[in-house]
């Protein structure tokens, strides 16, 4: 699959991945401050943004497309950053592909299996502005707040919304993401342990990221380093973002 991707910067290659219902946009402000030193690649994943559409969507495949995509562009070693369903796809391919890879980044994500679903709000008001056939955003806020509660979560749902197409006014493709929620909210496991660099950067208020799940972060990642924003949820990264691009330069000076 040919992923849709925007290219910054020179220097080391380093791909950034967005997580669930994004988009190579959301890491945007990181994206710029790396490209002073590195040569940024950003990514749209699979069913997301203008890369290609797929009913096979696991962290096996979307694994196996960053790997084509280090693979088409001849990276020597690249640094992969992922924020959440991101993080696990980085993660995922530092598990299969090792060797390709210099270090990762994740963002606010364990790689664990989730039982908590928690987008049930938002798949019914997607799915409510499909049915509503709303032409604009505001009248696509307007039903969609009627499910998501949360002003913020809306506004970065909506960046997705393509107005006058009614019929199919989201970036990403609902059906599939609602069918394979069960695969992004689970994980298999590293087929053999990660021992290269990685970070991860908790957001202090988030449940993501949580104490009970340093045994299996150690265990596949044996060489992991943690570090902690306080007073930040899951968006860590446009919460507190001078403190969040600090961490991650710091990183990778450290790991290139």
């Amino acid at each position: 699959m040919q992923l849709n991707i925007r290219r910054q910067g020179q220097g080391q290659a380093v791909i950034v991945i967005h997580g669930l219902f994004g988009s190579l946009d959301n890491l945007n402000g990181l994206s710029k401050v790396l490209a002073a030193q590195y040569d940024v690649i950003s990514v749209d994943l699979r069913n997301h943004g203008l890369s290609p559409r797929s009913q096979q969507m696991n962290y096996y495949t979307m694994a196996e497309d960053i790997i084509r995509l280090i693979e088409q562009l001849d990276l020597a070693a690249p640094i992969l950053i992922g924020h959440s369903m991101g993080g696990k796809v980085a993660m995922m391919v530092a598990g299969q592909a090792p060797e390709l890879i210099g270090a990762i980044v994740v963002a606010d994500m364990a790689p664990v299996a989730y039982t908590k679903a928690r987008h049930s709000e938002v798949f019914a008001g997607l799915q409510a502005v499909i049915a509503a056939k709303c032409p604009d955003r505001q009248s696509a806020d307007t039903v969609l707040s009627q499910h998501v509660q949360m002003m913020g979560v809306r506004q970065f749902l909506l960046k997705s919304f393509v107005p006058n197409r009614p019929a199919d006014p989201w970036r990403f493709n609902v059906a599939a993401l609602l069918e394979s929620y069960p695969n992004i909210m689970g994980w298999p496991g590293l087929p053999v342990p990660y021992s290269g660099p990685v970070l991860f950067i908790k957001g202090g208020e988030s449940d993501y990221l949580m104490p009970q799940y340093q045994a299996e972060v150690v265990r596949q990642f044996p060489q992991a380093k943690a570090k902690v924003i306080q007073g930040t949820g899951h968006w860590l990264h446009a919460e507190k973002p001078q403190l969040f691009n600090r961490l991650v330069l710091d990183f990778l000076t450290q790991a290139s």
